[in-house]
């Protein structure tokens, strides 16, 4: 039962490599989009958390189980006011609450085993699970450029401004909470250019190197 993480630069297509490897594992696929509705719904009451799941047995379903979205509290406190004060209690830090929700929602899927999960530093918080291979996905600017021009629908001097900002925004952030430079390949199984190998070689490269399977 796989695990793979997958560390990215914007526009090397970390996402639409995950995607496939979850179709040709038959595998869960966890990303920041999945781990943000897993955080909104368990804001709800529990009432409203499932009249809104119309999937029963599905990865968002049990993560919101194994999370307690049976409680009547919400699990990350509503920032009610734009002071902190002097003694606040820790719990009600909003932006701790949402990284150990992160942290708890990637743990859960990674325990059940068969997941492929994209960004949010899945490297870092599984670097000790058993099995589990961490790839980085890495391209040249120029590809991620026009990568972000046509899936965006932006311009090149916009596109490239969001590359620069996305680059320094998702280094500084697992340095600031990990500690790590996340460029680094020694931190990864596997480091690979899609954009000189092409996502299905990428694809067959990754699963090529998971335990069990012949090279």
């Amino acid at each position: 039962m796989p695990v793979i993480t997958i560390g990215r630069q914007i526009g090397a297509g970390g996402r639409t490599v995950g995607h496939m490897l979850a179709s040709k594992l038959g595998a869960d696929f966890l990303d920041s989009q999945l781990i943000d509705e897993v955080a909104r719904q368990l804001e709800l009451p529990r009432e409203e958390v499932e009249a809104e799941d119309e999937q029963p047995g599905s990865l968002l379903s049990r993560l919101l189980l194994a999370l307690g979205a049976a409680n009547t509290e919400p699990m990350i406190p509503p920032e009610t006011s734009a002071w902190t004060p002097p003694n606040a209690d820790p719990v009600f830090d909003t932006r701790s609450a949402v990284l150990q929700l992160t942290q708890h929602v990637i743990r859960e899927a990674a325990r059940g085993g068969n997941v492929v999960i994209v960004g949010r530093g899945g490297a870092y918080i599984l670097r000790d699970h058993p099995g589990a291979l961490h790839v980085f996905l890495r391209a040249d600017p120029a590809i991620r450029v026009k990568t972000i021009m046509e899936r965006d629908k932006k311009t090149e001097d916009e596109a490239r401004r969001r590359l620069k900002q996305a680059d320094e925004n998702w280094t500084a952030y697992i340095k600031q909470v990990y500690g790590h430079d996340r460029n680094l390949a020694s931190h990864y199984d596997l480091v690979l250019d899609t954009g000189r190998l092409g996502y299905d070689t990428t694809v067959a490269a990754i699963l090529a190197a998971l335990p069990g399977r012949s090279r």
